[in-house]
């Protein structure tokens, strides 16, 4: 009995001394996390070009540019003062090591690598010599031309670059590299894998996306890049015309617009409250008249000469670009320190009919009883050809033609793709049509000459079924070395052993008496006489392969709050107004 109650009692306090816990608060549910919104920031831009490869003259734009000098690595970038200095997160190191042969070599960033983990190597290198000594259509070549060999040390990472003479221009080479590992082995290589993007990025952005469509490009934060990365997610460059510019600045929708500067831009500016800032950047081109020198009705100088001096170059200029810079020169640009006017007072860099009556005369022209021009007997027909992806240009060349035609020489301006008519200086067949008369009809090219007379473009197209360009529309770059360009844009297309076909300019000029002091000139020995530049100058004049006419200018507009947050200015000439963007960050 007494056990009994004992084993009650201990089962009632171990009960008790069981606690039951006490309530608890339900757990707080953690806070959630904060999404931070893409910083995003909108570049207005009046065209999306015809590619991105930065050196061919085909995709020569501000938009290509732009793009370049933030996806692409270079050796060397200018800087403020416009000279080139090495750019670290590239290279290490770069220096002559050797006279004789003059050696350039270069240490590479360990950790510098393209977008898809390949690094930037040796193979960059080399690839980008071999397109710039052999292919068409490109621009400032001269310099790669001088160059013998491309040696691959460290893996790659190390790269000795033998010239078959002094170069004291070498800086200014393997900037703007491509990825080789994609592009060797591409389609179309170069030019074709390079027209709707660029394949990897080897700088703070790559570019996310191209919708021709839509008329945006977006470039997005690189975040394989081993630098200091882009402060933005994305940068938008968009298409818009004048009016959706102005709009898209006074709601906020575009924080910098990069457009052609001209009244009927600053009339759409001039209406926003409050104005936006504007100021004005050159491009790092110059817009000229190409003129066919190897064959059809301008073979002769005379010729060329004749015929500019029908041209009122201040009208045209005027009338498609107001605001741009005048060229009278074959060398730097006019923005350029040491720019110097080298133009005649009179023809061909002013119209003078009489001058060009007799130039005209002296090569051969004669003028029938209607007062128009023929050759040999044959009336004289010119084709005026520009890119259809520049539409500046066209206007240029619809000017050009009809102050031809007024003249009594018959012209049509026709537009092309760009990889045709700056590339190869031809035109469709099929578009070829006559602009004088009562109406426009179409020029049959399949007629044949008259025995003796000239290759004439409407007369005789080429083997391919293109119809050659006499008057070739477009740009010329600037901002490299003064010799190295001259030698480049009017040098004749030498063979050599590593490349015993180089292909010609694509208007075809050569001038053998003029070639040793191009060539002085890029290699530096007529640096420091500034007769010789202006003899080449003289010569360029008397020869006339090309006629110059204006520099564009670009407006940079931005709003208050974009300013703050971005300080766009125009930036170094041959990179423009966006090298900067990597460090920009969101308008507030």
């Amino acid at each position: 009995m007494t056990r009994a109650l004992v084993v009650a009692l201990l089962a009632v306090v171990l009960a008790a001394c069981t606690a039951v816990p006490s309530p608890q608060p339900a757990p707080t549910a953690p806070e959630p996390t904060a999404q931070l919104e893409p910083t995003e920031l909108v570049v207005g831009v009046e065209d999306l070009g015809a590619g991105y490869n930065p050196h061919l003259l085909a995709h020569s734009s501000p938009l290509t540019t732009a793009v370049a000098a933030l996806v692409l690595p270079s050796v060397f970038r200018p800087g403020a003062d416009g000279v080139p200095q090495l750019d670290r997160t590239i290279a290490t190191s770069a220096e002559v090591v050797s006279t004789e042969p003059f050696t350039v070599s270069y240490e590479l960033n360990l950790e510098a690598s393209w977008s898809t983990n390949t690094p930037i190597a040796a193979e960059d290198f080399v690839y980008l010599w071999e397109q710039m000594r052999a292919d068409p259509g490109v621009s400032d070549g001269a310099g790669y031309r001088l160059i013998t060999d491309v040696r691959s040390r460290a893996g790659g990472k190390a790269v000795d670059v033998v010239f078959d003479q002094p170069y004291p221009a070498w800086r200014e080479l393997f900037a703007d590299l491509l990825p080789a590992h994609l592009l060797k082995d591409a389609p179309g290589s170069w030019i074709g894998a390079t027209t709707g993007g660029l394949p990897a990025s080897g700088g703070p952005f790559r570019i996310a996306t191209v919708d021709a469509g839509r008329g945006e490009v977006v470039l997005a934060r690189n975040d394989t890049y081993w630098d200091t990365p882009a402060v933005l997610d994305t940068l938008v460059l968009r298409r818009l015309d004048d009016a959706a510019m102005a709009t898209g600045l006074a709601v906020g929708d575009v924080d910098v617009a990069l457009t052609e500067a001209d009244p009927a831009v600053r009339t759409a500016l001039g209406g926003l409250t409050p104005v936006p800032r504007t100021q004005l950047a050159p491009l790092p081109t110059v817009t000229q008249l190409g003129l066919r020198a190897d064959d059809g009705p301008l073979r002769d100088p005379r010729a060329r000469r004749g015929v500019a001096a029908l041209l009122d170059r201040e009208a045209i200029r005027l009338s498609v670009a107001p605001e741009s810079l005048p060229a009278d020169a074959f060398g730097r640009a006019p923005s350029e320190p040491g720019y110097a006017a080298s133009a005649p007072e009179g023809a061909p860099a002013r119209p003078d009919p009489i001058a060009a009556e007799q130039l005209l005369a002296s090569a051969g022209w004669t003028r029938d009883t209607s007062g128009n021009w023929a050759v040999d007997g044959a009336p004289v027909a010119l084709v005026i050809g520009s890119a259809e992806e520049r539409p500046e240009d066209g206007r240029v060349a619809r000017l050009v033609a009809a102050q031809l035609t007024v003249a009594g020489i018959d012209a049509v301006a026709v537009e092309s793709p760009a990889a045709e008519v700056l590339v190869q200086a031809t035109v469709p067949a099929g578009e070829v049509t006559t602009t004088t008369g009562p109406s426009t009809s179409t020029t049959s090219p399949s007629s044949s000459p008259s025995p003796g007379a000239p290759t004439s473009p409407a007369a005789a197209p080429p083997a391919g079924g293109g119809v050659p360009v006499d008057v070739v529309v477009g740009p010329r770059t600037v901002g490299g070395d003064p010799g190295t360009e001259l030698a480049s844009d009017y040098g004749c297309a030498l063979p050599t052993d590593l490349v015993p076909d180089p292909p010609a300019s694509p208007t075809g000029f050569c001038f053998p008496a003029l070639q040793l002091l191009l060539e002085s000139l890029a290699t530096g020995s007529g640096t420091e006489d500034p007769a010789r530049f202006a003899t080449a100058e003289q010569v360029l004049w008397a020869q006339l392969p090309a006629l110059p006419l204006f520099q564009p200018v670009a407006l940079v507009v931005s709003s208050g709050a974009a300013d703050a947050a971005t300080g766009v200015g125009p930036g170094p000439l041959t990179e423009g107004p966006l090298a900067g963007a990597a460090r920009w960050s969101e308008p507030g």
